[in-house]
């Protein structure tokens, strides 16, 4: 784990929490880290590194499924009387990228390479045998919140609580695997991967942009992308090109991957 991990500061809270603490908006104020007049940031266990990971998917932060999702799973771990770093470990494997949103991602980094170059059958490994090989991260590792919502990005550069919170957490996580693949989902993660090029942290050419959101909402350009729907099927909303100037990028960035 981190040397900066927070976990040992807020264990006893976690372990404390009621079986029914997710009905608790947003989050349980025992867990509020911090705020400003827009946001607030709230602990769940984010904190593990995984740092013989050879690629970092990037979010933008954690969800509050996913925080419950790790705060539960901590908690269980806790009053087991598992050792915090394990409990950590377990909370942050349990929540990362759950559900739909794992197979669009595993399907796209598949497509353009990154399992041939790792040398293993699928990405979706990471998940499994070979989870070594992957860091899962947000570009503001605990969960932020705007107005009582998940914070969807935007404007990250505007506020100067979430860029101090970028620059803390995952700046760290970067210099912490300074040689891995780094995966941006979504344009505010890329931003905040940008920044780390821009202060000498990362190298351009670490950055696999051009990858489609694997959300679900994104089903028609991630088939695209994948091949899987013909150009001429395509409704107005989908811009071919831009997939296709994203697709290249992609494999040329995993292509030349050292």
């Amino acid at each position: 784990m981190t040397t900066l991990s927070q976990f040992d500061r807020y264990a006893e809270a976690i372990a404390s929490l009621p079986t029914a603490f997710a009905t608790q908006m947003p989050l349980p104020n025992a867990l509020r880290m911090t705020g400003d007049h827009r946001h607030e940031i709230y602990y769940a266990p984010f904190d593990h590194v995984t740092l013989t990971a050879r690629v970092v998917i990037v979010g933008i932060t954690p969800g509050r499924v996913q925080a419950v999702a790790a705060l539960e799973a901590a908690r269980q771990a806790l009053r087991r009387g598992l050792p915090h770093t394990e409990a950590a470990e377990i909370a942050k494997a349990t929540a990362s990228f759950a559900g739909p949103m794992r197979r669009n991602l595993v399907d796209l980094l598949d497509h353009v390479g990154v399992a041939n170059r790792l040398g293993i059958c699928s990405t979706a490994e990471f998940w499994g045998a070979e989870q070594h090989l992957a860091h899962f991260t947000s570009a503001l590792r605990y969960p932020v919140f705007e107005g009582g919502k998940n914070y969807s990005g935007g404007k990250l550069d505007a506020s100067t609580l979430l860029m101090g919170e970028l620059d803390r957490w995952f700046s760290t996580e970067c210099r912490d695997l300074p040689a891995a693949l780094y995966v941006p989902l979504g344009p505010t993660a890329l931003k905040a991967c940008e920044r780390q090029v821009a202060t000498g942290i990362l190298q351009r050419d670490q950055i696999l942009a051009g990858l489609p959101h694997p959300s679900g909402a994104n089903a028609e350009r991630i088939a695209y992308f994948l091949g899987r729907k013909p150009r001429h099927l395509l409704s107005a909303k989908t811009r071919p090109e831009t997939l296709e100037a994203g697709r290249d990028r992609a494999l040329r960035t995993v292509a030349g991957w050292a």
